[in-house]
């Protein structure tokens, strides 16, 4: 067995006085103020913690926060940062250093959400929790003009799907992906995000109780969007209501509850995006897929990553097979894992566009395929003039463009070109570039200084 002793070296000079010091990771299911994980002084006036012992090789992720996810440690200009990894038997003590913390980064001006982004309500009143909580959303760029309905999406942790200001992982770019998707004529939802409760995140998010853990209100929490929000969306919004245009989508406690609401209400929810699942919470879940059963036809696209969890993949196929056995076909079941992926908003965000395609295929339908989507490697990043992409060979049929966070296309190529892309004449502010292969799309986002 191996034990570590985490210290602080030094902290930004900001730090409230009175404020405390805590770990969060995927030991305690990312739980910001976790008393268990609250950090001490040592005699050195710095904070330390000695962290419980795990098998020589375990490895954990980690961040450390104030409390809360408002207050996560950000990089020295506030950006988001990684993950931190630690692997027992790399060393008895381990020093860190905080830059920054997300309250006080004065990140409220530099929002990354797009514009056609809002707040619906900033305190949206849940009355099955008797709590309000803020609600975000999405409206597709033609809405204004377009006169058309739309399907909804619902989504959970909505502080992490739109603007890197008030994500605490890195943000799902949900907003981005749509535009880019849109910008190509695939038609794209309505997409509703509602925030975690922070501390009451995991009562929220979790339909049965743990042991360790707790939770349990989630039963009262898919009422609430049931009940509440989804009517109050459908009155106030053009959207198409019925169920076959209708999803939710959420990653690990998140797809937790959304695999939990699609099947709870089948005659509500035509689809569930279930990335990274949290079927490890209670065992109650096998017997509640086998009481539900299959009600109505239904799309259910299930994704995790090779390196999260030791039962996460096995977890995910074994709910695969019980649904196939419960009658689901393989036109309504879609499960992939991501050999390399992480349990971080990384990983989701790279799986979201095609969840969206295959979920919502019959809508999108300007999609005779699935693409595969890949990241561009791209420096530098920020840039001013020169724009370099350094993981990709060029192939005489592929196009590249550049197009802005509303989805306007600003540059656009077609012929065979260098891999440096001059970008001088691009205004200061968030990009995406585009590259078009015969069966895969590249593509990053970069900031124009």
């Amino acid at each position: 067995m191996g034990q570590a002793t985490f210290i602080i070296n030094s902290i930004p000079d900001h730090t409230p006085s009175e404020d405390f010091i805590y770990i969060v990771g995927d030991f305690n299911t990312w739980d910001p103020g976790d008393a268990n994980y609250k950090l001490e002084k040592n005699e050195d006036n710095k904070w330390f913690m000695v962290m419980p012992e795990m098998s020589n090789g375990s490895q954990i992720q980690f961040k450390f926060t104030r409390g809360d996810w408002n207050t996560v440690e950000k990089g020295a200009s506030g950006e988001e940062i990684s993950n931190r990894i630690f692997t027992f038997g790399n060393g008895e003590t381990q020093e860190y250093d905080i830059l920054n913390w997300a309250d006080q980064t004065g990140g409220g001006g530099n929002s990354t959400a797009a514009d056609n982004v809002g707040i619906m309500q900033e305190d949206f009143y849940m009355p099955q929790l008797d709590r309000n909580r803020r609600i975000w959303i999405y409206l597709p760029p033609n809405y204004e003009t377009s006169g058309e309905t739309y399907p909804v999406l619902y989504m959970h942790d909505g502080q992490n799907l739109f603007d890197q200001n008030t994500s605490f992982s890195g943000e799902w770019e949900v907003d981005e992906s749509l535009n880019n998707l849109a910008s190509q004529g695939i038609q794209v939802p309505i997409v509703i995000g509602i925030d975690n409760g922070g501390a009451e995140r995991i009562n929220e998010l979790t339909p049965w109780e743990n042991q360790e853990y707790g939770g349990g209100d989630g039963a009262l929490y898919t009422d609430f969007i049931i009940e509440t929000l989804k009517p109050y969306v459908d009155q106030n919004y053009r959207t198409q209501a019925g169920r076959e245009s209708t999803g939710i989508m959420g990653s690990s406690l998140g797809g937790l509850i959304s695999f939990y609401g699609a099947h709870k209400y089948q005659e509500v929810f035509g689809k569930a995006g279930v990335f990274s699942p949290s079927y490890w919470f209670s065992d109650s879940v096998w017997l509640f897929t086998k009481e539900m059963g299959k009600q109505q036809s239904m799309k259910i696209y299930q994704m995790a990553g090779g390196q999260e969890s030791a039962s996460m993949i096995p977890n995910m196929e074994a709910m695969n097979d019980t649904l196939s056995y419960l009658g689901f076909g393989n036109q309504e079941l879609y499960i992939k894992e991501i050999p390399n992926g992480q349990h971080n908003e990384a990983l989701w965000r790279s799986q979201f566009s095609e969840a969206y395609l295959w979920l919502f295929s019959a809508y999108a339908n300007k999609i005779s395929e699935l693409k595969r989507i890949v990241n561009l490697q791209i420096n530098p990043n920020p840039a001013q003039d020169m724009l370099h992409i350094s993981n990709y060979k060029w192939k005489r049929q592929d196009s590249l463009e550049i197009i802005n966070m509303k989805g306007v296309k600003l540059i656009q190529l077609n012929s065979r070109i260098s891999n440096t892309i001059d970008i001088s004449k691009l205004k200061p502010g968030s990009y995406i570039i585009i590259i078009r292969s015969e069966n895969t799309i590249y593509q990053s986002k970069f900031l124009k200084q």
